[in-house]
This record gives C-alpha cells, sequence and structure tokens, in this order.
C-alpha cells in the first residue's frame, strides 16, 4: 500500500509531506491510540538488548533529523523504535537554511538535505523532555546537539555546554554533532585538538548521562581511527558513525538534476558502502565503546550486517521515507526472517 501512497507523495514538496507525516505519527501517540498501535507492533521481545545501561526494546532507531524537536516521540515509540534520537538542538530557536531544503533522489533511494539545524531551542525541547519521562513504555530517547550558526566557531563550546546543561538530567544519553555538513564551520570542531576540549566540558556538564560525538563519513580514515582511539581512551560512551555525506559520486540520479538541487549532505542508499566502512574501522579502535550505525539502512539485512559487523545499535532516517511508517515493524520481520 505504502508504495503506491509514494508515488503520489513524491510529486509533492518533501518537507511539506514531512511535517503531514509527523501530524499522523504525533495522533499515534495519543494515550489511547498509542496503547492499539503499540499492541500491533511492538517488537519481538528477543529483540531486546542493554547498551551504556540503558534497556532498548530493539536495537533499531530512528536518527536525529527526523524528529527535530522531540514532538512525536511517544507515536514514534508505538511505531517499534527501540530508541529514537531527537534534535539536531541548540541553545537558541533557529530557522535553518532557507527552503528548499530538501530534496529527494528516488532513483537512488536517497535524499538530499541542507535543513541547517532548524528547532526550536533546547528551552522547548527540554519541556518536551519532562512530558516524555512520564510516559510508560516509551523508547530510549538520545538528544542530538549542537551549536547556533550565528555562534563564532571559537565560542561553540559554550553552545554545547549549554544546551547540556539544560537536558541531559532529562535526555537518555547526548550526541555531540560536530558533522553535519550544513552548518557553516561545524565539521571543523571534528580536528581533534577542538574536539577533545569540547566533548571533555560537555561530559563534565552531562554527569551521568552518557555522551557520544557523531562522526563524518567524509573524514580521512586516519582521522576516524584517532576520534575512536580518543573516545576509547576518554569519559565518551561511545560514537555515532556516520552522518552524513557531501560526496556526489555514483549517484544514479542525473548530475544536472544533482546540481539543481545544490549544497546539502546526501543519506540513504548512496552512503551505505561508505558507513559500513567506518563502522568497522571504528569498531577495531573504539575498544568496548558504543557504536551506534547509522547510514544507507534501509532493511532488516542491512541492521543485521551492521550488528555483525559490531555495532551495538543501528539508525534509520531516509529509509522511513521510502518504507513508510511501519519501516520498525518491517525491520523487525525482515531480521527474524
Amino acid at each position: 500500500m505504502y508504495p503506491a501512497l509514494f508515488s503520489l507523495l513524491r510529486r509533492l514538496d518533501p518537507e511539506w509531506t514531512h511535517e503531514a507525516g509527523m501530524t499522523v505519527i504525533r495522533a499515534a501517540g495519543l494515550p489511547g491510540l498509542r496503547r492499539l498501535v503499540a499492541g500491533a507492533w511492538a517488537p519481538s521481545p528477543s529483540s531486546a538488548t542493554t547498551v551504556m545501561g540503558l534497556r532498548f526494546r530493539t536495537p533499531f532507531g530512528l536518527a536525529a533529523g527526523f524528529d527535530k524537536n522531540a514532538v512525536a516521540v511517544a507515536g514514534l515509540g508505538a511505531l517499534g523504535f527501540g530508541h529514537v534520537e531527537v534534535g539536531t538542538v541548540t541553545p537558541k530557536a533557529q530557522p535553518g537554511n532557507p527552503s528548499p531544503r530538501l530534496f529527494r533522489l528516488p532513483e537512488d533511494q536517497g535524499l538530499i538535505n541542507r535543513m541547517g539545524f532548524n528547532n526550536d531551542g533546547v528551552a522547548h525541547m527540554a519541556s518536551r523532555l519532562r512530558a516524555i519521562r512520564t510516559l510508560q513504555d516509551r523508547p530510549v530517547v538520545g538528544v542530538n546537539i549542537g551549536k547556533n550558526r550565528a555562534t563564532p566557531p571559537e565560542e561553540a563550546t559554550s553552545d554545547y555546554v549549554h544546551v547540556a546543561r539544560e537536558i541531559s538530567a532529562l535526555a537518555d544519553y547526548l550526541v555531540v554533532n560536530v558533522s553535519s555538513p550544513n552548518t557553516p564551520g561545524l565539521r571543523a570542531l571534528g580536528d581533534m585538538r577542538q574536539l577533545e576540549p569540547l566533548v571533555e566540558a560537555v561530559i563534565a556538564e552531562a554527569g551521568s548521562t552518557p555522551v557520544l560525538v557523531k562522526v563524518s563519513p567524509d573524514a580521512a580514515d586516519e582521522e576516524l581511527r584517532e576520534v575512536a582511539e580518543f573516545v576509547s581512551s576518554s569519559g565518551l560512551a561511545g560514537l555515532v558513525a556516520t552522518n552524513t555525506t557531501v560526496r556526489r559520486d555514483g549517484l544514479v540520479t542525473s548530475a544536472e538534476k544533482v546540481a539543481q538541487m545544490g549544497e546539502g549532505g546526501v543519506s540513504g542508499a548512496p552512503l551505505a558502502s561508505r558507513s559500513l566502512e567506518v563502522l568497522r574501522l571504528v569498531r577495531e579502535a573504539v575498544g568496548d565503546k558504543c557504536v551506534i550505525s547509522v547510514g544507507g539502512v534501509m532493511t532488516g539485512g542491512d541492521v543485521r550486517a551492521r550488528l555483525d559487523a559490531g555495532a551495538d545499535l543501528v539508525q534509520a532516517y531516509t529509509a522511513f521515507v521510502y518504507r513508510g511508517p511501519l519501516l520498525a515493524r518491517h525491520i523487525d520481520r525482515e531480521m527474524a526472517a
């Protein structure tokens, strides 16, 4: 049914259809409906796992960027996701980059986005997280944190620390995002000379809440190995591999169409090979710390391959667009098969 619906949806603006879909997902999180939906699409009990001292109903979760403002966590949990990573959230609300800023690559099962950390700000996020923590049977909730676009790179640490101070006690884990390609200067923070003091400041503020760092697929292998070795010897709980890529090679979509879409990070199937490469590289170097694998995960077979390659948890985003709201249920059945 969903493929037929998607053939219609693909004619509409991607960001508009996302917001329309979020309205439906939020409805699925309403008290009475949530119990009904969760009862129908709960993951298999055998899928449960414990990572970072947290109990996950399934290792499969939803990546950051889908629910930027933590407005649909209850509905997403009812749909079968074991965890939901919300955000990226910044100290102050910001509109993000001008529209259009989200594009589909259906021939590639991918997306291009240059959203630019559009979000309601940390105060609104904190209020919603307080309400989420009162829910029974909620999924694990991670919070992806970043800096405001207007904050100079040399002052970025204060932004990350401010967000951590406001929400660390309300989140199950935090992810320091220094790898999005859509905020000018952000990826420079991934350089070890800047990354180490930044994450140490966030860890100090986060207290007992696990902190991870999200890495870029476009970083050289040597740089990724250096970050992974730092994670293994630091107070970080692990890392998330990977963010979106600015590379355009290997796409089936015509170069002319891609050029018309402009700048932004590519996600979905085109990222699968590199994301799996990075997973194997960092798993070897990170020791026993947590690794969350994301990038090009479209099927239950992809989830199984990531787990077999050493991932503790696996996330998807673009697959939700192409496979629909029952994605988690499809993944759970495919993994069982």
